[in-house]
């Protein structure tokens, strides 16, 4: 029989320094290479009962960083919901005053804080859910960067297409509006990649309900298509409205991603069921897989276009 893992109370479910643990005589250092443990960073630990997510990585982060280091961009993004915003190994993106002593290394992207930037406000200890075991104690509260200022954050920082589909999410479950994004670029237009962040903000749409009709959407419009409009609404004759994922009602074109639909086939049947009548009211509908989307990209652009123009879509030589 196995031993029983030897796990105090007071690091039950916890984030700590190895050296802090081990000068307290909690545990010592064999037994933090035990199963109880994972070592995530250097001298930081964790109880490998805790979820492997990128909350995990900003907590281990945050122990190593000045009391006045923001988690931004992405990271903030992932700490407010967004949970494609990034995961257990991508980089945990910071922001530090210009007075700290803090490089980027592996696992951490450091960016200047702002001397003009505002101070913004701490995130509130998280609540424990209702099944957590009564040992489990709510995480340290980390400081993060406001929704709109990790919209602007990752538009600016991140490549394009992922920065896009991170702003769709911030702006479709509510956690920023247009207006604040626009005052968030103005705020920040001098700032190193102020001109990106626009760029993305003008491209974001709060329509599109997944990343990969977010990225589906951009790389057509950088393909030189005319933009589509996401979730547009039609109504038919019997009063049925179906929202495919992008539409050009002025041409009566449609596409669909069908990546979703791979694990439910209920939901195919009646998602295509529907658009059938899409098709039977005059409308000329595409569909794209996750593969396609990956692999033939090329294809797939060519096929929409050549929709588009079979409907009547002329580029013009000043743009779309």
């Amino acid at each position: 029989m196995p031993p029983r893992p030897h796990r105090p109370l007071a690091l039950a479910w916890q984030v700590f320094r190895g050296s802090d643990v081990i000068r307290q005589g909690l545990v010592t250092r064999h037994q933090l290479r035990g199963a109880s443990w994972v070592r995530l960073r250097h001298d930081v630990y964790a109880d490998a009962r805790l979820d492997r997510d990128h909350e995990l990585a900003c907590r281990a982060a945050a122990l190593r960083l000045p009391a006045e280091a923001l988690i931004a961009g992405p990271s903030s993004a992932y700490l407010h919901g967004i949970e494609h915003a990034a995961g257990f190994d991508d980089d945990v993106h910071v922001l530090v005053p210009r007075t700290a002593r803090v490089d980027s290394q592996r696992g951490l992207r450091v960016h200047l804080l702002s001397d003009s930037a505002p101070t913004f406000p701490v995130l509130g200890e998280a609540a424990l859910p209702p099944t957590a075991p009564p040992a489990r104690r709510a995480p340290p509260t980390l400081r993060r960067t406001d929704p709109a200022s990790a919209a602007w954050e990752a538009a600016a920082w991140l490549e394009p297409l992922r920065a896009v589909t991170i702003v769709d999410s911030l702006l479709g479950v509510g956690l920023t509006s247009r207006s604040a994004l626009a005052a968030v670029a103005t705020a920040n237009a001098e700032r190193p990649g102020g001109r990106r962040a626009n760029w993305v903000f003008d491209l974001a749409d709060p329509g599109a309900q997944s990343p990969p009709e977010s990225q589906l959407r951009v790389r057509l419009v950088l393909g030189g298509l005319p933009r589509p409009v996401a979730q547009h609404p039609i109504r038919l004759s019997g009063g049925l409205v179906l929202h495919p994922d992008l539409a050009w009602p002025e041409f009566r074109v449609a596409v669909e991603y069908d990546g979703r639909w791979h694990a439910d086939p209920e939901q195919l049947h009646r998602d295509r069921q529907r658009l059938n009548l899409l098709v039977g009211a005059g409308w000329l509908v595409l569909h794209v897989t996750s593969r396609r989307l990956q692999n033939d990209f090329p294809a797939v652009l060519a096929e929409v276009r050549s929709a588009l123009i079979s409907r009547g879509w002329r580029r013009r030589s000043t743009g779309s």
